[in-house]
């Protein structure tokens, strides 16, 4: 499984960019792809994810009526577009991924993980 990521970048307070993640090599369309984010000196959290079968999504209550997390199957990619953006939502964005995750705002569930990408909310 490899997933890919791309999108991150410098943004000012109030701005917007969108994230991608894609995903390949599950057999089956039957995984969550979750998105986390970890601030320096801080612990990495959950902060949307999507189940791909479902397309059941679940965001953090602080980015939730911000932050949009959405599937373009054709493609094998999560993208998670982020409105309204707050100097305190800067961090590295991760994508992750697994089977039959039962938490999803936990990253031991997900075996699987994107290299990263730097989102920073400064003027």
């Amino acid at each position: 499984v490899q997933l890919v990521e791309s999108g991150g970048g410098l943004v000012q307070p109030g701005g917007s960019l969108r994230l991608s993640c894609t995903a390949s090599g599950f057999a089956y369309d039957d995984y969550t792809i979750g998105w986390f984010r970890q601030a320096p000196g801080k612990e990495r959290e959950g902060v949307s994810c999507i189940e791909k079968s479902h397309g059941n999504t679940y965001y953090a209550d602080s980015v939730k009526g911000r932050f949009t997390i959405t599937s373009d199957n054709t493609k094998n990619t999560v993208y998670l577009q982020m409105n309204s953006l707050k100097p305190e939502d800067t961090a590295v964005y991760y994508c992750a991924a697994g089977e039959e995750i039962l938490r999803w705002g936990e990253a031991y569930e997900y075996p699987y993980w994107g290299q990263g990408t730097q989102v920073t909310v400064s003027p």
